[in-house]
């Protein structure tokens, strides 16, 4: 798409499953500026750090912009048809599963739709499957084995109109932030609303919490189990509910009375006070949502969590009703999208099941394939086991870094790199797993696609392009169809649009529904490029104006089911006329099961929810409620006598391929840590900003210790960020084990057993640089962004000539200022070109005490001044300089400095602190750690 005037476009984030809107403005001197689309019905303006730092991730540096072949540059025409005849042949020799797709939810609904398309229609075989496989399978599992569809039945309206919020395993404030913050104002109206965290760590989110169960990892099933058990014996459950629209009652209640309240308390690690006082609150407030995350998810056992919970709320028939119900909010900005058109191995298109003959007839006919895949395919973890044993021999990877994501990582890599061929679609040209692809394929990244997401809450939202799309660089889809078309498949991948996939997405979706399935959209099945163009968010179920929300004979008429055809909001907004205003449900005015709300959603809308009223997808349309008794497992030994933990940060995403680019979002967290509780660090004898040595049976990795008390004791917690490309050796899904829900096949990424001891550095360092090194030979070493240049962290276990160290990051040219105390072992270096600060090197037997903030801002500064140079090598401000400290808003660059002198100079509560400083005024992300340096200087002061 080429882009040749100043306009500001709406848009979608890219990051999370919050579905945020955007607003990219491109100034006519080319600037990009983005902010939140105030109209946008996910976030009503609102961004996060990660969103608001968007225009900083756009550069082309280190993009990929040609083909390759083997790390030699060639045309498209050369590397699509290897890649077509390559895949044609391997399937020729050895059949349909030897190859195979390992995609994204990274990857556009239109992408994701063509690849799928590809793999188990005409290639014949369900081996294809996606990252969202790490992410939110196992809520996939639950929905499907409860309701009988892959269905979320609330909307994020829920939150606000909660009485009760319970969070399972989601570090909201940092992972979902709008959403957090979609509450805490929801709470500021009414005081009332009570919040419980269910988390092993003390994360934030604790800062919104009215109760913390600091639970015991994958004690979940026993928690909600003891629960359900509790709602029957203290005559809490909706009785009418259960028996008209839920069968498996009584077993379910049965397994559920293996624990009692000691054994309860036993398998989760809480008090029985803990556990009386939750299910006390639980059973009391009918407006309860349960919103679940990975802490959920990514378990052994995630299918029977996610049942656990829903169990409850099926209990006491809270669901789809405002302000109750469980909630899944998913971790990717269009894992939605993926689940909606089939992009995992053990689904179909349109919400429809593999293992069903009837649907796959269905498929078949509609894209007029050759075949449909008759069984589920190979999971992640599974297609990689298989890539490593050589049933797969070719493989696809789109927009996704499993080399460093998968489970057992290393072990993943050894598979890739000796995998006879290997595709990569990616936007840049040096990732962990770029690095072994024999054909590399140059995507568009954000800002350059267009196509459409679909967020937690069913809300389908276009993504636009605002740039110019950079060198040879192709959509996804465009791609995947051009090698369909090399392999002979070219009618049935003639699209010359996203929108031309989207209308076949959406009428597939529609095709032989008739309400029998969840997910339709069969209203957008004509929509042309000019309406697509312009489509506004909408909400599904959108179904065709034929077709009824519900089946004929589950609920009774109230003026509700059209018998003849409506008019089209498609043909409407083509002639730019209103869609008149139409009947909502065959229950006008009730919330009925199956959703309501217009078929349609228009952005002020937001009542489309289902169940209330029962009307599952299974055969009776009956909510299944899976008896799950609860069990203890120890992973622990004497070898790995802690727990692993894994998760996210705050300022960053993935593997950091877009937030890495970005100053502002690396300063943060500009290294990879471990959380270790102060117990457990004294007893392995770990002092804070100690290098340590974290082990697996699987791998190792050396991050730095942040002793901290809200860490569980006896559980450890890295963040999953960091790769070869920003770190020396802090792959942590390389210490992962590859054991996997049993249903799902999601992997256990929570609970490892795992080790630490301390790293026995003898010296440390922290470096300012304005180019980044070619290499850096240091046992441990971490390089993130900084305005000017780059940071880095160093530690070494053996001496080393500190001057030919010195030269090997900053260089031999320009004028050098040094300082050594050889008896203390402090060594400092600062090289200038001119009155410009080439680096500056501060080396120290003990982590580095220099000012950071302070020494990356001097990389930018001018240095005219040789006395002043000095400043630098003494590593922190002279004068009247400030030193800000460590950021904590991101968005406005405060550092925890200016917050605790602010704090000092009388604000004590956050928004005196916003007011002062702009802090937490924006995201609002950092506004629990603001409110943890107020309430420390309090306690200095009580002091």
């Amino acid at each position: 798409m080429q882009i040749d005037e100043a306009r500001e476009v709406r848009t979608t984030c890219p990051y999370c499953g919050v579905g945020c809107g955007v607003l990219a403005k491109v100034a006519a001197d080319g600037e990009i500026t983005v902010r939140g689309d105030p109209d946008h019905p996910a976030n009503f303006g609102r961004l996060c750090s990660k969103g608001s730092a968007l225009a900083e991730t756009i550069d082309l540096d280190g993009r990929l912009l040609h083909p390759e072949i083997h790390g030699r540059r060639t045309d498209w025409d050369e590397a699509l048809d290897l890649v077509a005849s390559t895949f044609s042949q391997t399937i020729a020799e050895h059949g349909p599963g030897s190859v195979a797709f390992y995609v994204s939810g990274q990857l556009l609904t239109e992408d994701y739709y063509v690849a799928n398309k590809l793999m188990k229609g005409f290639i014949g075989s369900a081996n294809i499957d996606t990252n969202s496989r790490l992410c939110m399978a196992s809520s996939v599992a639950g929905h499907r084995r409860a309701f009988g569809s892959d269905t979320v039945p609330g909307i994020y309206e829920d939150l606000e109109l909660a009485d009760l919020i319970v969070l399972v395993g989601s570090n909201l404030a940092w992972c979902h932030p709008v959403l957090y913050q979609r509450i805490a104002a929801a709470r500021e109206k009414r005081p009332e609303m009570k919040v419980v965290l269910i988390d092993p760590r003390r994360t934030m989110t604790s800062d919104i919490a009215d109760m913390h169960l600091a639970i015991a990892p994958d004690g979940d099933v026993a928690l909600f189990t003891g629960l359900l058990a509790y709602l029957g014996q203290h005559n809490a459950l909706d009785r009418t509910y259960i028996t008209a629209h839920t069968t498996g009652f009584g077993q379910a209640l049965f397994g559920a009375s293996a624990l009692d309240l000691t054994g309860i308390a036993a398998a989760t690690g809480l008090s029985e006070d803990e556990l009386a006082r939750f299910y006390g609150l639980f059973a009391a407030t009918a407006k309860t949502v349960t919103v679940y995350s990975q802490g959920v998810n990514q378990s052994s056992s995630g299918t029977d969590k996610v049942n656990a919970i829903i169990n409850c709320h099926l209990a006491t028939g809270r669901i789809g009703k405002p302000g109750a119900g469980p909630f899944s909010v998913t971790g990717q900005p269009n894992a939605m999208g993926g689940r909606e058109v089939g992009g995992m191995a053990n689904m179909l298109a349109a919400h429809m099941e593999i293992e069903n003959p009837e649907h796959r007839n269905r498929v078949q006919r509609f894209w007029n394939a050759p075949t449909v895949a008759e069984k589920p395919g190979l999971k992640a973890v599974e297609m990689f086991q298989a890539v490593a044993d050589g049933r797969i021999k070719a493989l696809w990877i789109m927009a996704t870094n499993p080399v460093d994501s998968m489970p057992d990582a290393d072990a993943v890599e050894a598979a890739i790199k000796a995998c006879p061929f290997v595709v990569v679609s990616d936007v840049l040209g040096e990732t962990d797993t770029v690095r072994h692809a024999h054909v590399r394929l140059p995507a568009t990244a954000w800002g350059e696609k267009d196509g459409t997401v679909t967020n937690s809450e069913r809300l389908i939202s276009r993504q636009r392009a605002f740039l110019a799309t950079p060198g040879e660089a192709r959509p996804d889809w465009w791609i995947i169809a051009e090698v369909a078309k090399r392999m002979g498949f070219g009618e049935a991948f003639s699209h010359v649009s996203p929108a031309d996939i989207f209308a076949e997405h959406a009428a597939l979706s529609g095709f032989e529904n008739d309400g029998a399935r969840d997910f339709d959209i069969g209203a957008y099945g004509d929509i042309g490029a000019e309406t697509y163009e312009d489509i506004l968010p909408f909400q599904w179920p959108a179904p065709s104006p034929a077709t009824p929300l519900w089946p004929a004979g589950h609920l009774p008429r109230k003026g509700g089911d059209w018998l003849s055809p409506r008019p089209s909001p498609i043909s409407n907004a083509a002639r730019g006329e209103p869609t008149p205003k139409l009947p909502i449900s065959p229950l006008a005015g009730e919330m009925a099961g199956r959703p309501e709300g217009g078929a349609w959603r228009q952005p002020e809308d937001k009542s489309t929810r289902f169940f209330a009223n029962g009307n599952f997808y299974t055969p009776d349309g009956k909510a299944r409620f899976i008896a799950i008794r609860p069990t203890v497992e120890t992973r622990t030994s004497p070898d790995y006598p802690l727990i692993l933990n894994t998760g996210r940060v705050r300022d960053h995403w993935h593997t950091m391929t877009r937030t890495g680019k970005s100053p502002r979002l690396s300063q943060h967290m500009a290294e990879p840590f471990v959380e270790i509780h102060p117990a457990n660090a004294q007893h392995y004898g770990i002092g804070d900003a100690d290098i340590v040595r974290v082990s697996t049976a699987y791998g190792e990795v050396l991050v730095r210790a942040l002793v901290t008390v809200r860490q569980r004791q006896g559980s450890v917690f890295v963040p999953m960020h960091w790769t070869d490309q920003f770190s020396g050796h802090a792959r942590v899904d390389a210490l992962v084990a590859p054991t996997t829900d049993a249903i799902s096949g999601q992997p256990a990424s929570k609970n490892v057993a795992a080790r630490i001891e301390r790293f026995a550095a003898t010296a440390f360092g922290f470096a300012v640089l304005a180019e980044r090194p070619a290499s850096i030979d240091a046992d441990y070493w971490s390089l993130a962004r900084c305005p000017a240049g780059w940071r880095l962290e160093i530690a070494l276990q053996d001496s080393r000539d500190w001057t030919a160290f010195a030269a090997s990051l900053l260089g031999m040219e320009g004028e050098t200022l040094a300082y050594h105390d050889i008896a203390g072992g402090h060594h400092r270096f600062a090289r200038f070109a001119g009155s410009r600060l080439v680096g500056a090197l501060y080396l120290a037997p003990t982590p580095v005490a220099v000012s950071r903030g302070w020494a990356v801002e001097q990389l930018g500064a001018d240095h005219a001044d040789r006395q002043a140079r000095l400043a630098i090598v003494a590593g922190r401000p002279s004068g009247n300089s400030v030193d800000r400290g460590a950021v904590v808003c991101a968005c406005f660059g405060v550092g925890a400095n200016q917050i605790a002198e602010a704090v000092r100079g009388g604000c004590t509560s956050v928004a005196a602190i916003g007011a002062a400083l702009h802090a937490g005024t924006n995201c609002g992300s950092c506004r629990a750690e603001i409110k943890t340096i107020i309430d420390g200087r309090r306690l200095q002061a009580a002091e």
